[in-house]
């Protein structure tokens, strides 16, 4: 999605939430099958706001890293412990084949925004749906206090868990940050990426905050890592997301140059900035759709990740 930009922990009671990235893949699920409908708000037996214990997998800081959302993972030859890949895309054969390499897998899938071309997209309510999220053609932001809404994301989760994924990337949660149509506050958005954690974990599933840098404080100590997109470009805000590495939790960044892969010198510069030491800082694409990507590497250094 958005065109304009896109580990044991101690559970605390306290609201959480995620934010814009990058929901792009084209219907095709190879393994989709829809399960019953949950019921979620206020008044249902979908937990909206507690802190159930979690032990699963914690990835570490520094963790080297691929993402690749448009369409099935097309290259699993880089020298990179975990690829996020979109849920819908990739099959659970694809996800076993990486599992077998020692890789980890993160799941992608837009939690905050609607996409007309993925294969539960009917189930959607127009009451559900917000304004159009600028430059995104057929997304609109979610209401994601919608029972609705909620019932689909637990069925997104399922799937998840059936295909064996190790966590999740929901994106487009950070409504409140744009004009959403819907009125959505932070304390909506707090409030739903708690019911996301809570579900995942349900699920053995790890789960990551995706931008929402204004939240953080609210939310880290649910989070297993955080996915940040374009910290330095938008004003070198990548300190915020600082708190991650300080509490042993990987932040994968991402940056995308305007002539990405190909990167200039000026580029490189990105991975000597004091504000991302420590983050698994990558160097691609904006649109996500090819496997190409230089790698800060962490050191401080740009480096080509070539296939083995």
């Amino acid at each position: 999605m958005q065109s304009a930009t896109r580990r044991i922990v101690v559970l605390l009671g306290i609201a959480l939430a995620i934010c814009p990235g990058i929901g792009l893949a084209r219907p095709h699920d190879p393994d989709d099958r829809h399960s019953k409908t949950h019921a979620a708000g206020p008044n249902s037996n979908i937990p909206r706001a507690s802190s159930p214990s979690y032990a699963g997998w914690q990835p570490a800081v520094g963790t080297a890293w691929q993402i690749e959302l448009l369409g099935p993972l097309s290259n699993t030859n880089f020298d990179v412990e975990i690829f996020d890949v979109d849920l819908f895309d990739n099959a659970a054969a694809t996800i076993a084949h990486l599992h077998t390499e020692d890789r980890k897998v993160i799941c992608y899938f837009s939690a905050g925004s609607y996409e007309d071309w993925r294969p539960d997209e009917g189930r959607f309510h127009e009451s559900d749906k917000g304004k159009a999220l600028a430059d995104w053609k057929g997304e609109s932001w979610l209401d994601t206090n919608s029972e609705n809404v909620r019932s689909i994301m637990l069925e997104r989760l399922d799937l998840a868990a059936k295909k064996g994924c190790d966590g999740v990337d929901p994106d487009n949660v950070d409504a409140y940050n744009n004009d959403n149509g819907l009125g959505l506050t932070t304390e909506d958005a707090e409030d739903y990426v708690k019911f996301l954690a809570n579900e995942a974990h349900d699920r053995n599933l790890s789960i990551g905050l995706k931008n929402a840098g204004e939240i953080i404080p609210q939310v880290e100590p649910q989070m297993q890592w955080s996915v940040n997109e374009q910290c330095v470009e938008h004003n070198d805000e990548c300190g915020t997301f600082q708190a991650f590495i300080n509490n042993g939790k990987p932040v994968f960044h991402i940056e995308y140059p305007r002539n990405a892969p190909n990167i200039t010198d000026e580029d490189k510069k990105i991975c000597n900035k004091p504000s991302v030491d420590g983050f698994s800082t990558l160097l691609k694409k904006l649109e996500l759709d090819e496997p190409v990507m230089r790698d800060c590497g962490n050191r401080g250094s740009d480096t080509a990740w070539v296939a083995k």
